[in-house]
């Protein structure tokens, strides 16, 4: 096959690698610590491409294709950090106590290399020839053009690394006041409903009102319906079925019920969802399977001559580095089955676990690649194919190890099918990444395959910073739901997805699953999305009520839903308000890189508090005493946040109105 020789500009380089493997440093431990803390995660693609175009602006040679390559390797942040979905339950049930570097290195490394193998092939039926919407890797190009194309582009580039900056210093300082005990960390009222009870929690942050933000009004009242029917009916309901013990307060009653009972219906929720999302997409990703073989084919029949912006890496290699790769899976799963009660079934165990990061990983990765296309990166139901993942490797699992189960050893096949899934998870989330990357290189003229060593530099990366940070949460704060022998703090992290996943897999292996919560759960899930489709079908798709958003506010705490749903309708207000205002267009984008500021300066906070606590052997280093009471440091915390809000915002009302004159 011959290749034209086409311009060639200047894409990967030594100083953007460097770059890139900074930013993703950075994000990745924001993104560990927001996932472990709220269970949710966010796309670091548009912030990082701003960061790169704002310092590589010092290089007359710079190009757009370089700064593509930044945000490439950036970009594997926001998406490999979504293995603390699972990692943490390994914790949870007892059979870590710390976090060892290798293996979890390992299964993020391994995963993130199949993760851009396997959507490779997907790139032409998926991206090149497919009318998908992309939200998140167009967005990301016309932030790469903007700030590429003339003198205003410079100077929104310019404000845009303000943006994120002083996003990241106001988040930073606001959850500073939280540990120092001038502001409350929650906001919530609880109260009696008859003989039942419920309430409303919000935490302090304005990283979940960024996250709320990025994710749109649509997800945003989706949410919303899901606090409503978590608390506005569910609690109340059930809590008026199961009377308070003598000396239960109405919050103690409220929490008790949820967590035993509501939440796991919300599971329920999430899991029909998934499935459902999920069977929807079958007949568009075989079709583009088969397209992009056919196009494979014929370009090789005819000799095609392909355009630098249509070279992949060869299919070759690609099959090679898949078939390499299952070398050190293999190695990992056998590794970390040495030395247990179920160590006498390593061969068929390994065979087994290989075998499904093969065939699951390839299928999630290509449900994800074409999600990716569909809603975008931050939106995807990771939940949902990390549920449908860990219910596939507990059942493959379980089957195995049935001859020799006992106590020890189904705590052993539950930790076995912890860790498949987060190789497996770690495949799906970096092949929805690869597709949404590839995308915004397509509308920068970018070459491809360099775009995919660019991830794979990039996972490597943030395959080194998760380990780490992880550990180092764990010994700070702990987990919810683990015995924390060595944690400092008592404010365990809440790990809601980890916690979920490995009450599923302990279920399943265990038989202890309460199937008739997660039934009523699904119940409720397919009223939700026959809800969907008729709202979808009279609106002509203008208006959806996304179940999986539906679930996850039944699942997640109010604490946590809250303030997302806060941010997504004060983005949408802003947003409307810039509409047809001058500059309002660079207005829309300062304020999506200030909220993403907001997610990263509280995150990285909090990480380095962690370090902070295991330093000083402090539970609370920071706090000060002081008479305020609960209510007024509430009070304090309301009016700071939303001052920070609307500040900032207006800031880039500002900033957009002056560029855009």
């Amino acid at each position: 096959m011959s290749i034209a020789a086409p311009s060639n500009p200047k894409e990967i380089t030594l100083r953007g690698i460097i770059l890139g493997i900074l930013i993703t440093l950075v994000f990745t431990a924001a993104q560990v610590y927001l996932g472990l803390k709220v269970g949710l995660t966010f796309a670091t693609s548009i912030p990082a491409a701003v960061i790169s175009m704002a310092l590589l602006s010092a290089f007359k040679d710079a190009t757009i294709q370089e700064n593509n390559i930044v945000q490439t390797i950036a970009s594997a942040a926001g998406t490999l950090a979504s293995v603390i979905f699972v990692l943490p339950g390994l914790i949870m049930i007892g059979w870590w106590e710390k976090v060892p570097f290798w293996p979890v290195f390992g299964a993020c490394a391994v995963g993130g290399v199949l993760g851009v193998m396997y959507t490779m092939p997907l790139r032409r039926a998926l991206v090149s020839q497919s009318d998908l919407p992309y939200p998140e890797g167009v967005a990301a190009a016309e932030v790469l053009k903007v700030g590429m194309a003339s003198r205003s582009g410079a100077e929104e580039g310019k404000a845009g690394l303000w943006a994120v900056i002083w996003g990241s210093l106001a988040s930073a300082a606001y959850a500073a006041g939280g540990a120092i005990k001038f502001m409350a960390a929650e906001m919530s009222i609880y109260f009696r409903t008859g003989s039942g009870a419920t309430g409303i929690g919000s935490s302090s942050s304005l990283a979940l009102i960024g996250a709320g933000h990025l994710m749109g009004i649509t997800v945003g009242i989706a949410m919303l319906a899901g606090l409503i029917i978590a608390w506005g009916i569910m609690v109340p309901l059930m809590t008026s079925l199961t009377p308070a013990a003598a000396g239960m307060d109405a919050s103690a009653h409220a929490l008790s019920i949820w967590s035993k009972e509501v939440r796991m219906m919300g599971a329920g929720v999430i899991g029909l969802a998934a499935i459902v999302t999920l069977a929807g997409l079958a007949k568009p990703i075989y079709s583009g399977l088969k397209s992009a073989m056919e196009t494979a084919r014929k370009a090789k029949l005819e000799g095609a001559t392909l355009d630098r912006t249509e070279q992949d890496l060869p299919i070759f290699i690609v099959g090679l580095i898949t078939l390499i790769s299952m070398v050190p899976a293999g190695w990992l799963l056998a590794s970390f089955l040495d030395g247990t009660t179920i160590a006498s079934l390593s061969v068929p165990l390994v065979a087994v676990g290989i075998a499904y990061i093969l065939i699951a990983g390839m299928f999630a990765a290509a449900v994800c690649g074409y999600m990716a296309g569909l809603i975008g990166s931050s939106n995807s139901p990771v939940s949902g194919i990390a549920i449908l993942t860990i219910l596939g490797a507990a059942l493959s699992v379980g089957m195995v190890g049935r001859s020799i189960l006992g106590p020890n050893t189904a705590q052993a096949l539950i930790a076995f099918a912890l860790f498949v899934t987060t190789v497996v998870l770690a495949v799906a989330v970096i092949g929805n990444d690869n597709l949404q990357d590839l995308k915004t290189g397509q509308l920068v003229d970018a070459t491809p395959w360099k775009q995919q060593v660019g991830l794979l530099i990039g996972v490597v990366a943030g395959s080194c910073v998760v380990p780490p940070v992880l550990e180092l949460l764990n010994h700070a704060n702990g987990f919810a739901g683990a015995a924390n022998l060595h944690a400092i703090s008592d404010q365990p992290l809440a790990a809601p997805q980890a916690l979920l996943i490995s009450t599923l897999a302990n279920g399943v292996i265990g038989g202890n699953l309460q199937w008739n919560l997660l039934g009523y759960g699904a119940l409720v899930g397919l009223l939700l999305v026959l809800i969907n489709f008729a709202l979808k079908k009279a609106s002509n798709d203008q208006y959806s009520l996304p179940p999986l958003g539906v679930g996850l506010a039944i699942y997640l705490p109010s604490a946590v839903i809250t303030p997302v749903v806060i941010g997504a309708i004060t983005g949408y207000l802003f947003e409307r308000a810039m509409a047809r205002k001058t500059g309002g267009e660079t207005a829309k984008r300062l304020g999506v890189l200030v909220m993403s500021g907001f997610i990263v300066g509280e995150s990285l906070f909090n990480v380095a508090l962690a370090g902070l606590i295991v330093l000083s052997g402090k539970g609370e280093p920071l706090a000060i005493a002081n008479s305020l009471s609960e209510s007024n440091t509430m009070l304090i915390a309301l009016i700071v946040g939303s001052a920070l809000v609307w500040g900032l915002y207006r800031w880039s009302a500002r900033q957009g109105e002056q560029i855009g004159a």
